[in-house]
């Protein structure tokens, strides 16, 4: 009994000491990358099946929020790498001195110029709003002509979600000093302001809104994964907003061999043929096999409409105001 005992105690030792050598890499993001249906779960099988660690995801609401929370939590940080950032808040990001240079230089597929020490991007994609085109047959082709009818729309809050954001960076790029006036005409638009994207799709999803803010590529899901056909994104004539999502590694990480390791892998044919049919946006490296079928019959922007990061931050607090005050009358 005794040396079964002892047996059983040595055993246990040793299970413990092969888990404390194992390696933990923490990746914060956003609640829909790590859902089952989003990219984390295959993203983390790829991934540990390489490197010999454990990645653990954590997850904080939508990719502003990510943001925010890095920025509270500070130097006391458990995260490793933070991906689901994108260019509107790269600047912030990169001024709290949380983030360290990556040094890798792959190439990318992306429709602008990339060039980023610290940031890398994962998948990129334009933003639109989606309607189902057996109710709205006619949608409309610019922002003056939203305004113009009697659409509702839902958004995401630009001070959580990274699509809000992203609406008034669109607004801002396409209308400069004409955007408060926007902001006025789509106010009696928009029927509620979600936290983030999952809320606002379910909204529309569910019949309680024309029209959602999502992504040019949003109809390919409904297309692949359900054979529905009935979901477009309306082409507007002012162009529409790229956004560009990153991930980087955080400057007091005390596994910095691994954090690279992972954002090297995040650009290889393992990681980014996972992206198109997960994430449904486009990825930074195009796969090996190249795109879903679905996806050739996405709109294709024009122009393409992007702020350099630092214009996006000097932009945000002046279109917050505009929104605010619009939505407040």
């Amino acid at each position: 009994m005794t040396r079964s005992i002892l047996a059983a105690g040595l055993l246990c030792v040793s299970t413990q000491a092969a888990l404390a050598e194992t390696p933990i890499l923490h990746v914060l993001t956003y609640d829909s990358f790590v859902s089952d249906w989003g990219p984390g779960p295959q993203v983390e099988a790829a991934f540990e099946a390489q490197c010999g660690c454990d990645l653990v995801f954590d997850a904080a609401g939508d990719g502003a929020a990510v943001l925010a929370r890095l920025l509270l939590e500070g130097t006391r940080t458990d995260a490793d790498v933070v991906l689901g950032l994108d260019t509107n808040l790269t600047a912030q990001a990169a001024a709290s001195g949380l983030f360290a240079p990556h040094g890798l230089s792959p190439a990318l597929d992306l429709p602008a110029d990339w060039s980023d020490p610290l940031f890398l991007p994962f998948d990129w994609g334009w933003f639109a709003f989606v309607y189902d085109n057996t109710r709205i047959p006619d949608p409309p082709a610019s922002f003056r002509d939203l305004i113009a009818s009697d659409l509702s729309v839902v958004i995401e809050d630009p001070r959580s979600s990274t699509p809000g954001l992203g609406l008034l960076m669109w607004v801002k790029a396409a209308y400069g000093d004409e955007s408060a006036e926007i902001w006025r005409g789509l106010a009696p638009r928009i029927l509620t302001v979600t936290p983030g994207w999952s809320e606002a799709y379910d909204l529309f999803l569910n019949g309680e809104a024309d029209m959602v803010l999502s992504y040019t590529t949003s109809p390919a899901y409904h297309l692949i994964a359900e054979g529905d056909a009935t979901k477009s994104a309306a082409q507007f004539s002012e162009g529409h907003y790229l956004q560009v999502e990153v991930a980087g590694m955080v400057a007091g990480t005390d596994q910095p061999d691994l954090a690279r390791q992972f954002l090297a892998f995040m650009t290889t044919d393992a990681f980014q043929s996972i992206i198109p049919e997960t994430n449904w946006m486009y990825p930074a490296v195009t796969p090996t096999a190249g795109l879903p079928d679905g996806f050739a019959t996405l709109i294709h922007p024009a122009p393409s409409l992007l702020l350099p990061p630092d214009a996006a931050l000097a932009a945000r607090d002046p279109a917050l105001d505009e929104w605010r005050n619009a939505l407040a009358r």
